[in-house]
């Protein structure tokens, strides 16, 4: 009995201590599960699942920005592109070509303007002979330029009977007047008598001598014409007493009359020998070489005006004696022309540019402010009707 009861407490010593450490082992496991089971760590399904942020349909398919279609369509926007995209700028000069420091130029800078805006091609041919027009023009026919320019009123016969034949393209015809409407022909034309109205004005307000003088190509085209009678009108109506003289060069054809600037200086010289203290030169390459004339009397107090574009700009070895400019804003006429094709906007028929003087730069301080004042208020009479220059279109007869 005694070696039965020792025999079990033998057991029971061995025994105890096991199952004390087992179940201390029990135990710490369970709490030490979170750790290990820290199920929102790992069941934070929410996060990993978290379907708003995946199925947040209505920002990620947000109809509305993505649907947008009047912003998205914008045809409007979508076509002017492509029209843009695909247009051909072709440009024909008159004899005088590039490089007149006038009409040409400026009119070639209104090209080059309108293709650097809308970032297309421009192409120049200049024309040598009179009987090249057709041609000219033909070779951008086809090139399949969709725009071509002509310049001068030369050209207008030629341009006219291109667009005929060619419907689909459009042509902008400076210094063309229009007298039968065609859909594809802009007539980019001024009011050339205007603009000579306030030179003469500004001339025979600022002439010592009360004699002042005009240089000009043929008056057989129209523009040259309302130019130099334009000047007289305004000449006599600041002065009833001041002498005009006024020579066109008539006496040779359309190839030479606007590119003879020995003859415009010579013909200015002489009118400077006579007494002309202020001398016009309207006529490209001709009427520049009346301000080649007036530079070399500057010492005697000769002025000049030029014509077209703010010459002191493009003619800078006369810049001593420009006085002013009368101007035809041809370059913006012109970007503005093209661009009406792009923008759909492009009509047949007659567009008048603007025209005025241009500033009188380092003889400004020689001007009287009354002068300028009297100038700009006839400018204004001009536009609104309320003063005529009394000059026709044409020359008459």
């Amino acid at each position: 009995m005694r070696k039965s009861i020792s025999t079990t407490m033998l057991l029971l010593a061995l025994v105890v201590p096991v199952l004390v450490a087992c179940g201390q082992a029990a135990t710490t496991a369970p709490t030490a599960a979170p750790a290990a089971t820290a199920a929102p760590a790992a069941t934070e399904a929410p996060a990993a699942t978290a379907a708003p942020a995946a199925t947040e349909a209505p920002a990620a398919t947000a109809a509305p920005a993505a649907t947008e279609a009047p912003a998205a369509t914008a045809a409007p926007a979508a076509t002017a592109a492509s029209a843009a995209g695909a247009l051909k700028i072709g440009m024909v000069t008159d004899i005088a070509k590039l490089g007149d420091k006038s009409f040409n130029d400026s009119a070639w800078a209104g090209v080059q303007s309108a293709a650097k805006d809308l970032g297309v091609e421009a192409k120049v041919i200049e024309t040598t002979d009179p009987n090249d027009y057709e041609k000219n023009i033909g070779q951008f026919v086809s090139e399949n330029y969709n725009v071509i320019v002509t310049v001068g009123f030369a050209l207008a016969d030629a341009t006219n009977t291109a667009a005929k034949a060619n419907p689909n393209i459009k042509f902008i015809g400076v210094d063309q007047f229009q007298a039968e409407e065609i859909p594809n022909v802009a007539g980019l034309v001024f009011n050339e008598d205007q603009a000579g109205y306030l030179a003469g004005y500004l001339a025979a307000s600022m002439s010592k001598s009360g004699k002042i003088g005009a240089v000009l190509g043929t008056d057989a085209v129209p523009p040259v014409w309302r130019f130099g009678e334009g000047y007289r009108a305004g000449a006599l109506a600041a002065k009833p007493d001041v002498k005009v003289q006024t020579v066109y060069h008539n006496d040779v054809g359309f190839d030479k009359t606007f590119s003879d600037p020995d003859w415009g200086k010579a013909t200015a010289l002489s009118m400077i020998d006579q007494g002309v203290d202020i001398v016009f030169g309207a006529g490209g390459r001709t009427g520049n070489g009346a301000l080649f004339a007036a530079e070399d009397r500057k010492d005697k107090g000769v002025l000049a005006i030029g014509v077209d574009t703010d010459q002191y700009l493009s003619v800078p070895e006369a810049k001593d004696v420009l006085i002013s400019s009368a101007m035809k804003i041809i370059d913006q006429g012109v970007t503005a022309q093209i661009k009406q094709v792009t923008d759909g906007n492009f009509q047949g028929g007659n567009v008048y540019g603007e025209v005025g003087l241009a500033p009188s730069h380092d003889l400004e301080s020689k001007v009287p402010a009354s002068l300028k004042t009297d100038i700009e208020n006839i400018r204004q009479q001009l536009i609104t009707g309320s003063r005529k220059t009394n000059v026709s279109l044409f020359k008459p007869g």
